[in-house]
This record gives C-alpha cells, sequence and structure tokens, in this order.
C-alpha cells in the first residue's frame, strides 16, 4: 500500500473513531461502550481496508494522488453522512479553511472576487474600500499574470491563492480591458480584507432603514448593531434575509438580543448528546422599539430561520416573502487530522412557541431535499400550528411561513437565457470602453441600440417583443452593471434594490407591522405588570 493510501486509510480510521465516541456521546454512554459495539467497529473497519486494498492493487488506473484523496474525502465520508441527514457534512483542507475564513469575516489580500469564464481569469467585481478597488480594478477585467506569471491554464483557486498573502506585500496584477489596446498593470499591497455580512444598508425612504444580510458570522450581530444605529431616529426597518443560508447560531442569538426585549426567549435547541439549552435575550432591545418587516423566500435558511421565527413569535416583526427553506438541523463541528472537519448534527432548532423549523426529508434524495420536492401545501393544510405572543396563529414543521406572501419575481426563457450567456455583466465593459456616465445615468433609446447590436454579436437572438416584455428588468440589470464598474458594487445592489418588487413591497407591510409592534409592547406591558402583581 503506498504511503498516500495509508494516510487516506489512517484519515478514515481517524473519522470512523471521531464519529464512533460522538455516537456513544449521543447515547449518553461515556465509558460504557459495550464490547460488541467495539467488535463491530472493528470489523467495519477491517472491512473497509480490505476493499480499499483491493481497489488500490486492481483498479484499471493507478490509485494515486488526488484520486486515493477522493476516494476517501469524495467517496467513503460523504457517502456514510448521506445516509444520515442531509446536513451532516465532511469538510476537507480546502474545504475546511474555507469555512473558517468565511466564519472569521476577513483575509488577507487583494480583496476582488474573481471567477474562471472561457478558460479566462475574470474579475467579478472588487469589493469597495480594498487594494484592488482603490487602484482601479473594475469588474470585467481579465488577469493575464500575477507577479509576471501567466494565468493561462491556472484554476480560480489558485490565482486567488497567488493574490492572498501576508499583509503589507506587494503582488502584481496584469489585466486585459475592453478599450485598451495593451494590458494594465497593478501593483498591489495586501492588507486585511473585511468580508462584511452586511452588503447594502441604505435609507430606502425617509426614516425607513433597509438592510440586506447574506449570512451569520462572527462579524454580524455588530454589524446590525451598526447600520441600525446608524440610521438614526428610525420609523421602520425592512430587514432582508432573503438567500441567506445561516451560519452562526451564536450570531443570530446576539441579533435577536439586539432587536427583542430583554429575557424573550430566541430559540431552543433539542438533542440527546446534551441538556436541552433555550438561549434568550440578555441585554435587549433597552426600549429602542421600532416597526420591522422581515423579507424571507425560499433559501433563507438555519440562522435566518431562527431570526424570523423569534421575531414572528414574539409579534416584533412581520415576516413576508415565501416560506423558508426548512434547515432546523443543528451542525457541531469537530477538528479532524490533516487540517479536516465534520460538520454532525446534533441537535433540532425550535422557535419560541414551539416550532419545529426542520422540514421532513424521509425518503427523499439530496437533489430532491434541496429543490424542495416535499414542500408543505401552501394552504397550511397539515401544518404544525402554534400562537405567538399576542395569539396570533403561525405555523411549523416545514420552515417559517410568512405572515404576508410575496411571489418572488418570475422570469422567462428569454430572461433565463439573457442571465445564463452573463450579457449584463459583458455588455458593460464594452459600454464604458471609451465613456464614462454620471450619477444621473439613465438607460434611454441609445443605450438600447447599443444593448440590441451587443446581443447580436454575441448570437444570441432575441426580437422586440422579447425585449419590450422584459424592458424594466433589462434595463436596471444594464444600469447596475454599468454602475458597478462607475461607482462600485455598492451602486450595483442599490440600483437592483431600489427596483426589486419584493423590497418595494415589503415597505408597504410597515403600517402592519407598526400595528404589531404596538401589540408586542402591550403583551410585554400587561407581563410586566401580573409579574408586579404577583411579587406583592
Amino acid at each position: 500500500m503506498t504511503p498516500r493510501a495509508r494516510r487516506a486509510i489512517f484519515s478514515l480510521v481517524f473519522f470512523f473513531s471521531v464519529c464512533a465516541i460522538v455516537g456513544t456521546l449521543l447515547q449518553g454512554k461515556v465509558g460504557a461502550q459495550s464490547a460488541q459495539d467495539e467488535s463491530q467497529l472493528r470489523d467495519s473497519l477491517k472491512a473497509f481496508t480490505s476493499v480499499y486494498s483491493l481497489v488500490e492493487q486492481n483498479y484499471a488506473e493507478p490509485l494515486n494522488g488526488e484520486k486515493a484523496d477522493a476516494a476517501i474525502y469524495d467517496g467513503a465520508i460523504p457517502g456514510m453522512l448521506r445516509t444520515l441527514d442531509p446536513h451532516s457534512s465532511f469538510y476537507d483542507p480546502k474545504a475546511y479553511a474555507k469555512m473558517r475564513e468565511d466564519q472569521h469575516g476577513r483575509y488577507y489580500g487583494v480583496g476582488m472576487t474573481i471567477q474562471q469564464q472561457q478558460n479566462k481569469i475574470v474579475v467579478i467585481y472588487p469589493s469597495e474600500g480594498t487594494p484592488s478597488f482603490r487602484a482601479g480594478v473594475h469588474p470585467g477585467d481579465i488577469i493575464a499574470s500575477v507577479d509576471g506569471k501567466s494565468t493561462d491554464g491556472m484554476s480560480s483557486d489558485l490565482v486567488a491563492k497567488a493574490l492572498k498573502g501576508p499583509k503589507g506585500t506587494h503582488v502584481s496584477l496584469a489585466v486585459i480591458r475592453e478599450g485598451q489596446s495593451k494590458a494594465l498593470t497593478f501593483d498591489l499591497v495586501r492588507d486585511e480584507i473585511p468580508h462584511p455580512s452586511v452588503d447594502l444598508k441604505y435609507e430606502i425612504r425617509p426614516g425607513v432603514g433597509y438592510v440586506h444580510l447574506t449570512n451569520f458570522q462572527e462579524t454580524t450581530a455588530k454589524e446590525i448593531e451598526d447600520a441600525v444605529n446608524g440610521f438614526g431616529d428610525l420609523k421602520g426597518l425592512v430587514f432582508d434575509l432573503r438567500g441567506n443560508p445561516g451560519g452562526l447560531l451564536s450570531q443570530a442569538v446576539e441579533v435577536c438580543d439586539h432587536l427583542l426585549a430583554k429575557g424573550q426567549n430566541i430559540v431552543s435547541q433539542k438533542g440527546r448528546a446534551y441538556p436541552d439549552q433555550i438561549y434568550t435575550a440578555t441585554h435587549g432591545n433597552q426600549g429602542h422599539a421600532f416597526p420591522i418587516v422581515v423579507i424571507v423566500n425560499r433559501n433563507s435558511a438555519s440562522a435566518a430561520e431562527i431570526v424570523s421565527g423569534a421575531l414572528q413569535d414574539h409579534d416584533r416583526a412581520l415576516i413576508v416573502g415565501e416560506t423558508t427553506f426548512g434547515k432546523g438541523l443543528v451542525q457541531t463541528v469537530y477538528n479532524l487530522s490533516d487540517n479536516t472537519g465534520l460538520a454532525l448534527t446534533t441537535y433540532h432548532y425550535y422557535t419560541p412557541s414551539g416550532r419545529l423549523i426542520q422540514r421532513d426529508y424521509n425518503g427523499l434524495s439530496l437533489y430532491d431535499y434541496y429543490n424542495h420536492a416535499n414542500a408543505l401545501p401552501a394552504d397550511n393544510t397539515n401544518k404544525e400550528v402554534k400562537l405567538t405572543d399576542s395569539g396570533r396563529t403561525v405555523y411549523g414543521g416545514g420552515g417559517i411561513t410568512p405572515d404576508e406572501k410575496i411571489e418572488s419575481p418570475k422570469s422567462n426563457p428569454f430572461m433565463d437565457s439573457l442571465l445564463v450567456h452573463d450579457v449584463f455583466f459583458h455588455f458593460a465593459p464594452r459600454y464604458l470602453a471609451n465613456r464614462t456616465v454620471g450619477e444621473d445615468f439613465k438607460v434611454d433609446d441609445a443605450v438600447m441600440t447599443d444593448f440590441k447590436q451587443f446581443l447580436t454579436s454575441q448570437n444570441i437572438t432575441w426580437t422586440n417583443e422579447d425585449l419590450n416584455g422584459a424592458g424594466e428588468w433589462i434595463k436596471v440589470n444594464i444600469k447596475a452593471k454599468i454602475f458597478a464598474i462607475q461607482f462600485g458594487e455598492q451602486r450595483d445592489l442599490r440600483t437592483r434594490a431600489d427596483w426589486d418588487p419584493m423590497i418595494q413591497k415589503a415597505v408597504t407591510y410597515l403600517p402592519e407591522a407598526q400595528a404589531l409592534e404596538t401589540s408586542a409592547q402591550k403583551v410585554l406591558a400587561q407581563k410586566a405588570e401580573a409579574r408586579s402583581g404577583a411579587a406583592n
């Protein structure tokens, strides 16, 4: 057996050993594992080792290098975890490092998102305030070389790795830009690159703040607190959790702590390994209350569901949009050997009213599960029924059901085709190749003429009927990508938000949210009076 194969076998044995210890904990039998359990574990490991050895010796091609690691990291371990539940997962060294970086919310580099497109490494956007943004790198720039080394044949991961490095060190970047006859060279000085979870915050109406939260990482609660305080005398908040996959439980709890009253329950977790735990608001909002409308969709999951569920149960916010994903399984991350990790399901989440967040996944493939093949009926039939603090009916057993349903904008085949070809991203650099635009830029007939010519040059079939049928959507996307190059990513996001039908509809529900907030304050006052009476 080769050294690499032995290392792979050791990783699997170590993994199974950790699973065995965790399994013993989950069954409450620490120090009392039976001889039969130990014998079964040894037999399982012996059987796997025999199979692996047979494959290594007789497979049609040598089982070495990345293929040996893949057999363990991408095959045996994930295969076993998939039989448990959809969310227990294994992190190979690369994925584990990325997960930890995402949780920290910062890294050292030049601050750009890149992607491999047609064998070229393309800048998607430079993050505002970072070395690449300050130097003038643009979305759509093609990275030709890093420190004099051509990027031909390099993956986006390899280029990203080359761009990262210790703070204060230099990296030279050569890019090819639309409209420029020769490559542009940038000397960038690496710095700490923040990766905020709040990617957009602004006053969407006088006195009304809008915040979009992408995930829950170590900096999230502070970001939300700063955003809310930064609006000043807030008359209302639209809190957008669409597409938020979740993240750190601790940050979901802290976000709720800033918005709920002291002492209110936030979430409970129940499992077999440890005693049930209830998280409560320990500081509270100190009486700083304002109406909140939370927007969710089918891709709002986990920590995003904890926050929306807690705010809904306490009548602190009106939830609008679509029923959320329904991920209420809690994963504990165990650090394994070779910088790998195991995220193992150890608890279930429940909202303050007792609603189970997790959606049923029995008998489903991962594809069907993640594509909502078992979504509960829209009419709430067979859903779990609970009550909010003021007695409103809410539903559980499969995500968070919104108080007011708002459909996501629907696309048509022509719109889908434009997105597949990424036409707006590629049109913007060409349009700005020999011109600049101002804050008052509008997509007029002249711009649309240029856009039509661009579609034709890209062999994209279109008709006037196609363009008219998606007119406003097309104009918003053109303007957003042009603004991304001219002014930065924030203007791209804000341009879309100003148009977004779901956001605009959510703003109209602020009066209902105010009524909820008033009701919530009455309930809190009644409970305080009851406690005072009992004390007397």
